[in-house]
């Protein structure tokens, strides 16, 4: 089992279309484009390319079309490239062409909401890179721009990456905090232990409350080898390790597969470009990171006139 992965499809496309109307709002609030109206004349037409500067990965540029209509621009987009395909400078990945006024005015928001998405897209891919052959999948996390979320859970997926749980709807994920506040039913005056989450979790999970049914997968985080020895029998789907050792990490694969248990194992807790691959050689099956979201910079894009298309 997994959580489910972000898609191209319509809750995608409403919360990218809330984002372009508030970005065109902050560029043209209730007036218009005033640079523009004054120097272009409004017969006036052209056509432009959106050109990566650097190398990467491409992601979002299938919204390109998205982005254009909530302009209500006089504008034809031709999406030149797959998503998750290598970026080359200087090869075309949009070409646009229609109004000169809507390019002009268009152009920053196209720019800014592809260059974000590929930037995310081209650190997913160097993190996959750094795994190599192992076998541990990576999943990014809800440490996400606000307002962004699915759109930069998109752009993992374009870069190689999974999706971990979109919100707090898509699963059972038991943290310390949850523990700390959590209150025991043998001993009220005690916190919740580990072992008694889990097993909590899942007997709700399939449950019915209030006309809402509960999400099938449950997860756990544990920080030592002992709370995993509590869970690791529950029935649950995936024990989240936190700031294992590396030692640590081996000793609970070898422990899991010595109780013969279908259960995932999930390293997490300061994971970088540099320690990803010791940390998938463990064995883990998963490996989640905050850094594909709120580490990745911004993709340098940029958008070249064509001239031969102006007139």
């Amino acid at each position: 089992m997994d959580y489910r992965p972000v898609q191209l499809d319509d809750a995608l496309e409403n919360d990218l279309r809330q984002l372009v109307r508030l970005s065109i709002a902050e560029d043209l609030d209730i007036a218009v484009d005033w640079t523009t109206v004054a120097m272009i004349a409004p017969e006036r037409r052209g056509a432009c390319q959106i050109v990566p500067r650097c190398s990467g990965i491409a992601a979002g540029i299938a919204l390109a079309p998205w982005i254009v209509d909530e302009f209500d621009a006089d504008l034809e987009v031709e999406v030149l490239i797959d998503e998750g395909t290598p970026l080359v400078p200087g090869e075309p990945i949009v070409r646009l062409s229609g109004s000169a006024r809507d390019l002009l005015t268009s152009e920053r928001v196209l720019l800014n909401i592809l260059s974000r998405l590929c930037g995310v897209a081209t650190l997913t891919g160097r993190y996959v890179e750094a795994i190599g052959e192992h076998d541990a999948r990576l999943y990014d996390t809800r440490k996400t721009t606000p307002g962004w979320r699915r759109l930069e859970k998109y752009a993992v997926r374009c870069g190689g990456g999974h999706n971990h749980r979109t919100g707090l709807y898509d699963g059972f994920l038991i943290k310390d905090n949850h523990l700390a506040l959590g209150r025991s039913e043998n001993d009220p005056s005690s916190k919740l232990t580990a072992g008694e989450a889990a097993t909590r979790a899942v007997a709700m999970r399939g449950a019915s409350v209030n006309q809402l049914v509960a999400p099938p997968m449950v997860e756990i985080e544990v920080d030592t080898l002992e709370q995993f020895e509590q869970v690791a029998t529950t029935g649950i789907d995936i024990v989240l390790l936190d700031n294992f050792s590396l030692d640590d990490l081996r000793r609970a694969v070898a422990r899991r597969d010595e109780l013969g248990v279908t259960l995932d194992l999930e390293a997490s807790g300061n994971v970088t470009i540099d320690t990803i691959g010791n940390v998938a050689a463990t064995g883990v099956d998963r490996i989640s990171s905050g850094a594909l979201t709120h580490q990745a910079t911004w993709l340098d894009l940029g958008m070249d006139w064509l001239d031969g298309f102006a007139s």
